[in-house]
């Protein structure tokens, strides 16, 4: 019995995937490549192709006994989601049911899928437990939403059992430095800022100095794609075992600020990086830290790796050993 990676390829895709062989799980993937990477997979078999059409996945869940489903397959940047919407719903909603669609063919029942922070919107308490309310603030996180709701009337339709992960910040590098973070074009801080660590660019910019935190800059919860990867195997195993469907937030419950990780990244790299002062941005919540009771009580996660030190530390030996990212461009 295999497990099916969609967008294995991809940033936490591929950390995940990583865990899941380490702990001795068979696995396949498919992904189309627009964002992934082959590299990032290593030689685990890969289907190049999109859950969104029947006849590729058909071909998939025929050649492979497949027991469980983790769905990664998703395009995530926010600001790219509020200038063309429609990709997004295409993508991440429809091209999800498309993936319902195969597995309930083929009689496979179980499914982990990538959720985000994001369904929360602008938090009205923090830290943010799983029945907070859901207001997102960008089309990201409307169809983030969507997703975990259609999963939730396809159990009660099809009798599907899944579990949802709401991760926060992802970030970090595996500990073995072979995968880490490549995005084009990069949107995420820690990557940003190594870069201008590496004189790629000029320098990085904090958007929003004027926030109702301690320093004026967002607060954000950090997690180590290592903590995400064994969140998502302890998710599997928990519905392998006959778990019921249920959703989780991922985070570290300690927040870092914007400045807090500038000074981080050059402590780590010893490079006194330029930084530019910018205007807030439109749907930046101020504080977005979680609460990851449920996740430790029910799954007995516990989160190891992500401290401010460590996530750097790993990021950046990743863009050392990597400057131009993965080779597969």
């Amino acid at each position: 019995m295999a497990i099916l990676v969609c967008g294995g390829a991809g940033y936490v895709g591929s950390h995940c995937l990583e865990g899941l062989r380490q702990a001795g799980f068979d696995c396949i993937v498919v992904d189309n490549l627009t964002r992934g990477h082959r590299a990032a997979v290593g030689d685990t078999p890969l289907y190049v192709g999109d859950i969104s059409d029947p006849a590729f996945m058909d071909q998939v869940f025929a050649e492979h006994s497949i027991e469980a489903v983790l769905h990664f397959a998703a395009a995530s940047q926010v600001g790219e989601s509020m200038k063309d919407p429609l990709l997004y719903y295409e993508n991440n909603l429809c091209a999800t049911v498309a993936l319902l669609r195969a597995m309930e063919r083929h009689d496979v029942k179980k499914i982990v899928f990538s959720s985000s922070a994001a369904v929360y919107g602008e938090p009205e308490i923090t830290p943010i437990v799983e029945d907070s309310p859901k207001s997102p603030t960008n089309t990201y996180g409307e169809t983030k939403l969507a997703m975990e709701r259609l999963m939730h009337w396809c159990h009660t339709a099809y009798g599907l059992e899944y579990v949802s992960l709401r991760y926060f910040n992802a970030a970090g590098a595996s500990p073995g430095g072979l995968i880490g973070e490549d995005h084009t074009p990069e949107t995420h801080l820690i990557p940003l800022v190594l870069q201008a660590a590496q004189g790629k660019r000029e320098s990085v910019s904090i958007f929003g100095t004027d926030y109702p935190t301690p320093d004026g800059t967002c607060i954000r919860d950090y997690i180590h794609t290592s903590d995400l990867a064994s969140a998502h195997r302890l998710a599997l195993e928990y519905l392998l075992r006959g778990g019921k469907s249920e959703i989780f937030n991922l985070g570290s419950e300690h927040g870092l600020s914007v400045r807090e990780i500038v000074e981080a990244a050059r402590e780590v790299t010893g490079v006194d990086f330029p930084v530019k002062l910018a205007p807030r941005r439109a749907g930046d919540p101020a504080v977005l830290i979680a609460s990851n009771r449920k996740a430790r009580e029910v799954l007995g996660w516990v989160p190891q790796h992500s401290d401010a030190h460590t996530i750097l530390a790993s990021a950046w030996k990743w863009h050392r050993d990597h400057p131009n990212g993965f080779d597969d461009k």
